[in-house]
């Protein structure tokens, strides 16, 4: 353990910053993050969580039932939620409850993607400007209840009725009003014009995920977002962060607008099996694996970069302002793994992967400084490249002096296109006692960029 965090470190120390800090633009959106513990908040009920199967679906919550119901899938899967609660009353209701009767637990945090990943590219040492044109309030009472997001946090090995929890992880919901309508796209737009970043970061679109919108309003408002990623520079790289999803309209919109226009995308282990369902299938899967093996994931990430790069190939000559996806970054609890294509604008793809490690873990346990006694390693010593072909599969050996490999690979977009990429893959130290992870995927995925511009 020792070994793997001094090797972890010596690769994040080997960075050479540029002389002039790299522009970097976010959007969209900002909230504010309500944080409680999740089985101390919810009461388990017999009665309400029962029926909920393997195929359990609910795109949003409207009563009591349904909340319970939708915790509890998603609580003993350890997977990451987000859902929007149309009853206002209710959801006001919660968090009048976790203000009364919690007060001495809850904690009060700046949210939303577009805030926490301009942060953390300020601290990496980059000049930022983000889309939240608003106040920085984080606590008190005068926050409308429309602007909070409720955080429900939990431990792996945490109970809830006959439940327990196979991973920390946390489950959010909402009652926004705002962010789903990219209210900041317009504000964005002149921003970014005067600022020309060097990286430009699309993220909270997952806000619009199940909102009841008036018809056309949604594909307008993504129309827009198409129009401000598709007039930026070539030099302009683009990178768009994925989220918690369960709308297969909404993706495939997403697919329409979004995704043939950036650079880079950032997504955890249910993300990816998401994306590559709706990409491969035309569904979407709910809770999936909560630790893939290393040869599942990157398999994953091979087939949303293969059908992406033959849709670019394919539409690239009609459809101008297109791009080529040169970057793929996955953040699970045990690893980070990182495929670009080489000779592309993304260097320095090892040095992102052990920061995207080290980042993790100093974000759960909310710690600049890394104790091996408080850390544990879940990846295994060795790993298969691929799970497809068992035959041909490389093994990879993890090195604890040199704990981040990293190899070439081809991938076959058509007959007549091949493209070289580098996959790196970095164990994470666990953190044994999460304190956070809402806000880490955010944290990972900006530290990671930062480490490549």
């Amino acid at each position: 353990m020792t070994s793997i965090l001094t090797g972890l470190l010596a690769i994040e120390s080997s960075l050479k910053r540029p002389l002039q800090p790299p522009k970097v633009a976010v959007g969209y959106g900002a909230c504010t993050d309500l944080l409680i513990h999740a089985t101390d908040f919810l009461n388990y009920t017999e009665e309400l969580v029962k029926g909920v199967g393997p195929e359990f679906t609910v795109d949003e919550v409207n009563d009591r039932q349904e909340l319970l119901q939708t915790f509890a899938y998603y609580f003993k899967n350890g997977a990451a939620a987000e859902r929007i609660m149309p009853n206002t009353e209710l959801f006001k209701e919660l968090i009048q409850i976790a203000k009364s009767r919690h007060l001495n637990s809850i904690q009060w945090f700046l949210g939303g993607n577009a805030p926490l990943m301009s942060t953390r590219f300020h601290l990496e040492g980059a000049n930022t400007t983000s889309s939240c044109a608003r106040r920085n309030k984080i606590a008190g009472d005068e926050i409308p209840e429309d602007d909070i997001h409720l955080i429900l946090e939990y431990k792996s090995g945490d109970t809830w009725g006959p439940f327990v929890a196979p991973r920390a992880n946390r489950y959010i919901l909402h009652s926004d009003r705002n962010n789903p309508h990219l209210n900041s796209v317009e504000h964005f737009d002149a921003a970014v014009r005067n600022f020309q970043p060097r990286l430009l970061v699309i993220s909270g679109l997952q806000m619009m995920d199940s909102y009841k919108f008036a018809h056309g309003v949604r594909e307008a408002r993504l129309l827009k977002v198409q129009e401000q990623i598709s007039l930026q520079s070539p030099t302009t790289l683009q990178h768009f962060e994925m989220a918690s999803y369960v709308e297969i309209e909404l993706l495939q919109l997403l697919r329409q607008y979004v995704l043939p226009y950036v650079d880079s995308l950032g997504m955890n282990e249910q993300e990816l099996e998401n994306l590559r369902q709706v990409l491969t299938k035309g569904r979407t899967t709910l809770a999936t694996d909560w630790n893939p093996r290393v040869a599942t994931a990157l398999d994953q990430m091979r087939d949303v970069f293969q059908i992406l790069a033959q849709d670019y190939y394919r539409n690239s000559t009609g459809l101008p302002h297109r791009r080529l996806l040169t970057r793929i970054h996955v953040h699970t609890l045990a690893y980070q793994a990182l495929l670009t294509v080489r000779d592309s604008q993304w260097e320095r793809t090892q040095i992102a992967a052990a920061k995207a490690a080290l980042t993790a873990h100093r974000h759960v346990c909310q710690t600049d400084m890394i104790n091996p006694e408080s850390a544990l390693l879940i990846l295994d010593d060795s790993f298969a490249t691929t799970a497809q072909n068992k035959d041909t599969a490389s093994r990879i050996q993890l090195n604890p002096q040199q704990p981040v490999p990293c190899w070439n690979e081809t991938i076959v977009v058509n007959d007549q296109k091949s493209l070289p990429i580098e996959i790196c893959v970095a164990p994470v130290l666990v953190c044994r006692v999460a304190k956070k992870t809402a806000g880490a995927g955010d944290n990972i995925s900006a530290a990671a960029l930062s480490q490549q511009l």
